[in-house]
């Protein structure tokens, strides 16, 4: 009798020891935290690079094409359009943030963890230069080909509309602010669920609507860095400006929702 207590005493302790070490194991498995964490970049990656082939594309390849092009308001669409398909695509995945600024921006106001800003950041560049490659490479098979601005943004003589630096400042600071207080809005626990990335992709299309002739739009570093590394010198040159003022206005943007949302 005492044998087959001390026998059953010693299968339910290893069946538990074996329970813990596989609770264990499922907790510090490498594995599992890099597959998911790694998706998250990733997903931010491509989603990236699905925003510059297809906003940049459409203005580089679409918008003055003879006789049926685009023109600036298929451009404003076609932005748009990109963010609201990988916000449905990748947001369960990352958030589907595309963009430096909007990852900061969500930073500053609370939603974002600090320690995934340079990881996410990164990755939105990877994919930016990744998309503008593809379609350099996609636009340079046409002959006379001449890359020039290449869809990047300028200011001064390389505004579309001949703006100046400090206009191109102000419209980039204001046009990030209201995209993060927009964002921030549609996202947040009181809004109608299902709808933020219909909301997020029409206030890109608004902002491209407004602000392409005065900087060609950026409100996005990542966009803006891929496009200028294939582009004229002078895309180099400015783009401090598009990454500087989007980071502001979306510290901005995101400021200002959490006093009017009343978000602590």
């Amino acid at each position: 009798m005492e044998k087959r207590q001390l026998l059953h005493a010693c299968e339910g302790q290893t069946k538990d020891l074996r329970m813990r070490y596989t609770k264990v194991s499922i907790r510090i498995n490498p594995f599992n935290f890099w597959s998911e964490t790694l998706n998250k970049y990733l997903a931010e990656s491509i989603g990236t690079f699905w925003l510059v082939l297809g906003g940049c594309g459409s203005a580089v390849l679409a918008a003055a094409f003879p006789g049926v092009g685009i023109g600036l308001t298929g451009v404003s669409i076609a932005f748009g359009l990109t963010v609201l398909t990988m916000a449905y695509t990748i947001g369960p995945v990352s958030g589907c943030h595309l963009n430096p600024a909007v990852s900061v921006g969500l930073w500053v106001g609370g939603r974002f963890p600090a320690k995934e800003l340079v990881p996410y950041i990164v990755s939105q560049t990877v994919g930016a230069v990744l998309g503008a490659g593809v379609l350099f490479l996609i636009a340079s098979g046409k002959a006379g080909f001449v890359a020039g601005g290449f869809a990047s943004n300028g200011f001064d003589v390389h505004s579309p509309g001949g703006y100046s630096m400090t206009a191109a400042l102000v419209c980039e600071v204001v046009m990030t602010a209201m995209f993060l207080f927009v964002i921030m809005g549609s996202t947040g626990k009181r809004a109608p669920a299902g709808f933020a990335p219909i909301a997020i992709g029409l206030c890109l299309t608004l902002i491209h609507l407004v602000s392409i002739p005065v900087t060609n739009t950026s409100v996005n570093p990542a966009r803006s860095t891929g496009v200028a590394l294939f582009a004229e010198p002078w895309a180099l040159q400015q783009l401090w400006l598009f990454w500087v003022a989007p980071l502001i206005g979306a510290a901005i943007g995101a400021m200002a929702y959490k006093v009017v949302g009343q978000e602590d």
